[in-house]
């Protein structure tokens, strides 16, 4: 649900380009120019004329003792940009393709070498250098490992790494809710690495079944923290090159009651910098350890009545993904991001116990940080003030004195992000809106100009700008609460005659659905086109849902999920209803994930508003979920339970009344299977009829097995216009 497969189907696609290397660049350390992957072949572009040059070839990609090159997926550099680690041969380790095999090219040998190779095939994860160039570290089945690269000779690290005792990445729930895959870091001296370590020896096994590979059944087991059990213990070591000898940092606290979530060495120095949260994750702690002796002195601490936002700066879904914290050595200080003033806003936070300093200041939420340009003093960040469907580019000086200034163009509304260069001089800059494609440009910072007149956005807007079929508007509730949303009304629309309506939700804190970019409106399991069929296709974002609008907002969900979204929907669904062109007889909803929790509740309690209902992997029974984040969100079930009870659609199954399709994977290891069986075993008990379809072996995001996205579009398109037919009327 974090990290949620919602997010995952809509950016598909921007998967296959990362893993393709067809999206990935990589800025020169000089900033002026960026590499990146065209057609199999490593390439760079030099700016601002955009001057290619091929600088790794395929046949230079070719090994020795084969005839075809390695297929890259993914590269990253040497501090000196000297010699590149190339990933290929990836699998899959639960969300994204992690684990591979390794290759370096050196730039000055024009030598290409395969790291590892007494390892098992495809199993070395986050390869990387050390500062020196002259090392490699990686982790391999759960033991972490250090290669000089000139003799090619491989230390063991660790050891004792096992399944569940796991060095240098982590487990399933780790991964999965704090985006935590890479765990180990270089010291800035190259001669050690801090690396966490996870022990789940304790955490209870979830076994799934597999009944379709094999004519006996195969138990598939799965280390998975249900709610209410504690986490997994996790501490973070520092291992010598010199002895493979690890000391283990100090850190208060019991290791299987809190958490470890962003661990660095603190630049030029061989200290490290920790942050700790809680089991509830309502306080937050920083501590600076010394990793020689393993002392700790903490520097700071936060609290919240809800959860502190761990405001995970980056692409959760890139491969090489960390929670870094972001340096500022000018003063000696982090920057850190906080909603104590009811708004996210950027603080410096001294290392050295100096009062912090409020940077970005205002009724607005900073969204993402994009580039911090320490030598001219100013941060460069995402936010929207006045439209929270949309995100801008801004920049503000980091000592507190400066404005809000915006940068973005003023003429392009909508949705915009920036990749800047190391030098922060230039920026490719993207644009959508509900009725742009993407567009990219590279621009230079300082004017926001683009470097091509024939590639400027600005210039050509109205020629990428095609037929805006998605309206946003605001809706107000009963209770006074005002609502994002976005409707495509039918193709050719009436509005003397009613249409049926059907509802996208999702509803949860892990993701909005209602943005201004060229997804919105979008329907990726109808099978054709919902307004050409003559449906009204609409989303709302209620409380609790991450909008820019303030901590109030987005923290008024706490142990309430369930309750209060499932409330705002509803409300607002009523007022919609009012609307002369809306059929109140033909009133679906749909969601996939928190979304089909979502679309269960509002069945099962609001009868008389949605006839119809499709649920994709589902969360029935909230006590089925893991610990992360439904304690973050819910709290403990020990103190709360009638929360969980609440919020959960099993609670309310014998309300249905309407036509419910439900949809799960056997193979779920997110949303398990479980939550389906539940569902169904109560439904039945109250005799009420349903259609349910399981997918063998499939997993949350329904993508394995042959034909099964083809199959899962016409059941959905099918059962949504036999129960709530299309048309006019």
């Amino acid at each position: 649900m974090n990290i949620n497969t919602f997010k995952i189907l809509v950016f598909v696609c921007l998967f296959s380009f990362h893993f393709n290397g067809e999206a990935q660049i990589n800025w020169t350390n000089d900033g002026d120019s960026y590499y990146s992957l065209d057609k199999n072949q490593l390439v760079t572009y030099t700016l601002p004329n955009n001057d290619v040059k091929t600088v790794i070839s395929k046949e230079q990609l070719t090994p020795a003792d084969k005839s075809e090159p390695i297929n890259v997926a993914h590269f990253s550099f040497s501090s000196d940009q000297q010699k590149v680690l190339l990933f290929t041969n990836t699998k899959k380790v639960w969300r994204l393709n992690t684990k591979g095999d390794y290759w370096v090219f050196d730039f000055k040998t024009k030598a290409l070498t395969q790291i590892g190779k007494t390892l098992p095939t495809s199993s070395l994860m986050f390869a990387k250098f050390s500062p020196d160039g002259k090392t490699i570290a990686y982790v391999s089945e759960n033991n972490l490992y250090s290669e000089d690269y000139a003799s090619g000779k491989i230390q063991s690290l660790t050891t004792d790494g096992t399944v569940t005792l796991i060095n240098g990445t982590f487990d399933w729930a780790y991964e999965e809710e704090f985006a935590c895959r890479d765990g180990f870091r270089w010291s800035p001296d190259s001669k050690s690495i801090a690396y966490w370590q996870i022990d789940a020896s304790a955490i209870k096994k979830f076994y799934m079944i597999n009944n379709t590979d094999a004519i006996y059944s195969q138990l598939v087991p799965l280390e998975y923290p249900k709610v209410g059990e504690k986490p997994s213990a996790c501490k973070v070591g520092v291992v010598k090159l010199s002895d493979a000898k690890t000391t283990w940092m100090n850190i208060p606290g019991d290791a299987s009651q809190n958490y470890l979530v962003r661990m660095e060495f603190i630049p030029t120095t061989n200290k490290l910098l920790i942050q700790q949260l809680n089991r509830k994750q309502n306080k937050s702690k920083l501590y600076i350890a010394d990793p020689f002796k393993g002392n700790t002195n903490m520097i700071q601490e936060e609290s919240d009545e809800a959860w502190v936002d761990l405001f995970q700066l980056g692409n959760p879904y890139q491969i090489d993904y960390t929670n870094s914290f972001s340096f500022l050595k000018e003063t000696n200080s982090i920057l850190w991001a906080s909603e104590k003033d009811g708004w996210r806003h950027l603080y410096q936070v001294s290392l050295e116990g100096k009062p912090e300093v409020l940077i970005t200041n205002g009724e607005y939420d900073v969204i993402d940080l994009k580039h911090i340009n320490a030598k001219e003093g100013y941060v460069y960040y995402l936010a929207s003030p006045d439209n929270a469907t949309q995100k801008y580019l801004y920049k503000t000086k980091l000592n507190g004195k400066g404005k809000n200034e915006l940068l973005s163009p003023e003429s392009l509304k909508g949705t915009h992000d920036y990749s800047f260069s190391t030098n922060g001089k230039y920026a490719e800059h993207t644009f959508s809106n509900h009725y742009t494609p993407i567009a990219k440009e590279f621009i230079t910072v300082a004017n926001q100009k683009a470097l091509s007149e024939e590639e400027s956005i600005v210039n050509n807007v109205k020629k990428l700008e095609g037929k805006a079929t998605t309206e946003f508007f605001t809706i107000t509730t009963a209770d006074n609460i005002e609502m994002d949303g976005w409707m495509v009304k039918p193709t050719n629309f009436d509005p003397n005659k009613k249409y049926p309506v059907v509802f996208y939700v999702y509803s949860e804190p892990a993701s909005t659905t209602v943005n201004d970019n060229y997804y919105a409106g979008r329907n990726w399991f109808y099978n054709g086109n919902m307004a050409e069929d003559g449906y009204i296709y609409i989303s709302l974002d209620n409380r609790g849902t991450p909008a820019p609008k303030g901590r109030a907002w987005r923290k008024s969900i706490y142990r309430k999920i369930g309750v209060i979204n499932i409330n705002d929907q509803a409300m607002a669904a009523k007022e919609i209803l009012k609307w002369n062109f809306v059929d109140a007889q033909r009133v679906a909803v749909w969601g996939h994930s928190g979304g089909g929790s979502a679309t269960l509740n509002l069945m099962f309690r609001y009868p008389e508003i949605y006839k119809t209902g499709i649920s994709l992997a589902a969360v029935a029974n909230q006590l089925t979920y893991d610990n992360i984040y439904q304690e973050r969100y819910m709290g403990l079930p020990q103190e709360n339970m009638d929360d969980f009870i609440e919020g959960s659609p099993v609670t309310y199954a014998k309300n249905l009344e309407g036509n419910l399709l439900y949809i799960h994977g056997t193979g779920d290891d997110n949303v398990h299977y479980q939550n389906a069986e539940l569902l169904l075993n109560e439904l039945i008990k109250h005799n009420k009829q349903f259609q349910f379809m399981p997918y063998p072996n499939r997993s949350h995001g329904f993508r394995e097995g042959e034909g099964t996205w083809q199959h899962l579009s016409t059941l959905y398109t099918n059962y949504l216009k036999l129960h709530c037919p299309p048309g006019g009327r």
